[in-house]
């Protein structure tokens, strides 16, 4: 990937644009800045998405949580440097109280949200360059995911302006999710990374 096309994809998602670019999961993802709540609020309409219903954002290293209020106990530390970076997204709670009302745009009440840390080269030069990103497929909400950037200027049209092809896409196994709480760990869904929990 060019450095100066990262660069000119960085500068528009930091000015508060949504774009249509490959995710780090393999599949056409809208992306925005995970820290803009009008670029959320914009993906939520574009999407038609259920507004109780989180993105997963997507991160470039450990410390990035702290942005968010979330606090690593040691005992989660190292099950979070094993499976990071990777294709494993891990729901977090949200400990400090005044991140749980700045944040609510993004947690929708939930006080969780779920992280993703990214091997993906690309991604890693991406969210250094514009802060943590939101992730979710390129796809109005019950319609199936983009696999061109052909089928998503159907979905969205003049609507997003920012369309970053890499060719068809095709639509693999989702990224692990994986629940932390209260240092229990729980998976809920097994996807390209298959794991087994650790003895608690």
């Amino acid at each position: 990937m060019n450095s100066e096309k990262i660069k000119d994809i960085a500068k528009r998602l930091k000015r508060g644009e949504i774009g249509v670019i490959p995710s780090d999961t393999l599949v056409y993802g809208l992306t925005g800045q995970a820290l803009n709540r009008s670029t959320i609020e914009n993906i939520y309409k574009l999407k038609g998405r259920r507004p109780d219903k989180p993105f997963i954002i997507v991160i470039s290293k450990l410390s990035d949580l702290v942005r968010f209020g979330v606090k690593i106990d040691k005992a989660i530390s190292p099950f979070l440097k094993k499976f990071w970076p990777g294709p494993v997204s891990i729901i977090l709670s949200i400990t400090e109280r005044t991140y749980q009302k700045k944040l609510a745009y993004l947690h929708r009440q939930t006080r969780t949200l779920a992280f993703r840390l990214p091997k993906n080269k690309f991604w890693q030069e991406l969210i250094k360059k514009t802060g943590p990103l939101v992730s979710t497929s390129a796809n109005p909400e019950k319609l199936p995911p983009a696999q061109t950037i052909s089928e998503a200027r159907e979905y969205f049209g003049e609507k997003i302006k920012l369309y970053f092809s890499a060719g068809r896409r095709l639509n693999n196994p989702s990224s692990t999710l994986i629940k932390i709480k209260n240092n229990k760990v729980e998976i809920l869904r097994q996807g390209r990374a298959k794991i087994k929990l650790w003895k608690q």
